[in-house]
């Protein structure tokens, strides 16, 4: 028997339906192709590994110079830098000391002298402390217009650092009430020592072993180094080794001939430990470049007298200022991140930042400093700074004001 063969009828309205359908769908594919960003991988990415990297184009680096290198300010978002661009300085090199034979000892006048291995360091109640440090040298001013904020103060850097209060190893040796100072001793080939005033840091003080939640970098002190904030770095000693309580300051080295300032008096300024306020506008800064319209400057504020107050901006080389926003939290002797939205007309013009902490210290105009402290002042300089902005947009340092 043969089969009914089946024919399906194609109505006009069938056809045109069917049609158009299709052109749609191809019109939609077209579409989602042009809506797909470029770059889409097409093999499978790389699966899980031991030690993250950075992308390929995100590359920020230290300015290096034979005794030190540079945190890059202008490259860096938030307050914490990152482990291996924190700002380094060194007198004789980085220590290289094996953790296992590490021993730190505290003696003087304690009434158990004792000796501390890293392990036993570690078994006290740990701690954990967010604040910048910054060398007391942090100002340079070779660059000239092509200054960056790197180059010009980037010898400050912030972490959370975690170890052990000095206050609870001084109880556990017995510090004597006689002890006003102690002297505290790295073990680089520098043998950096400096004489500390127990009254003003023993709240604080702590002997650190970690940094951004792993161990400190060997340029960083490892295994330990004293931690002081709001202190000038050089009193941070790194790879200490010992501690020595006194009823005195030791008059080393580097408190004498070193980080002492000669004034215009003919007095010095002596055991000047603590980091004034500062500031410095990150960005727009050299080598950026600027368009007219709507742009946000931003910055950091950083004081070693507990929280900045405020921090105001001046767009017009500082015949006006007005008040920053700070961005949360706001820690004490911490970096703190301001900004402030600015619309720029296309004219030349100057932006400065100026910090006031919450002692009320503002920080001052180079001249104001100078007349405080004298020309042969090498330590300790934080004068307001700022970017000039010409008609074309391109920034650069305003050196003028701190080179005069």
């Amino acid at each position: 028997m043969r089969k009914k063969s089946t024919r399906i009828r194609f109505s006009r309205r069938t056809l045109l339906t069917g049609t158009l359908g299709a052109a749609a769908a191809s019109l939609n594919a077209r579409r989602v192709a042009a809506q797909t960003p470029a770059g889409v991988p097409s093999r499978f990415g790389r699966l899980p590994n031991e030690l993250g990297v950075r992308a390929p184009l995100e590359q920020p680096k230290r300015l290096p110079s034979p005794t030190s290198s540079r945190t890059p300010l202008q490259d860096l978002h938030g307050t914490i830098t990152p482990a291996d661009l924190h700002f380094e300085r060194h007198h004789g090199g980085v220590a290289v000391i094996d953790p296992q034979s590490y021993r730190l000892l505290v003696h003087g006048m304690v009434d158990r002298p004792m000796t501390f291995a890293l392990e036993d360091l570690k078994r006290f109640p740990a701690v954990s402390r967010i604040c910048f440090l910054e060398c007391s040298g942090n100002l340079v001013r070779a660059g000239g217009e092509k200054t960056t904020a790197q180059a010009l103060c980037g010898l400050t850097s912030q972490s959370e650092w975690t170890g052990v209060r000095l206050a609870t190893i001084l109880r556990e040796v017995g510090a004597r009430p006689q002890a006003t100072w102690f002297l505290a001793e790295g073990q680089d080939a520098a043998q950096m020592t400096r004489s500390i005033p127990l009254e003003d840091v023993v709240q604080e003080a702590m002997i650190v072993y970690a940094q951004n939640g792993e161990a400190l970098r060997p340029e960083q002190g490892y295994p330990a180094r004293l931690l002081l904030p709001g202190f000038e770095g050089n009193s941070n000693v790194k790879w200490l080794r010992r501690i020595e309580l006194a009823d005195q300051p030791f008059m080393t080295r580097e408190e004498t001939s070193r980080y002492t300032d000669p004034l215009a008096d003919g007095s010095a300024r002596q055991f000047s430990f603590v980091m004034d306020a500062r500031s410095i506008i990150t960005a727009p800064s050299y080598p950026q470049a600027v368009q007219p319209g709507w742009i946000e400057i931003r910055g950091i504020a950083w004081t070693g007298r507990g929280r900045i107050e405020r921090v105001e901006v001046s767009t017009d080389g500082g015949s006006s200022w007005k008040a920053a926003e700070l961005q949360a939290p706001v820690l004490p002797k911490a970096h703190t991140r301001f900004r402030l939205l600015w619309r720029w007309d296309g004219r030349a013009t100057e932006i400065l930042s100026r910090a006031v902490d919450e002692t009320g210290y503002v920080q001052p105009e180079w001249p104001a400093l100078l007349a405080a402290r004298g020309r042969r002042t090498r330590y300790h300089l934080n004068p307001v700074t700022g970017w000039r902005i010409g008609a074309d947009g391109r920034v650069v340092c305003g050196i003028d004001r701190v080179s005069a």
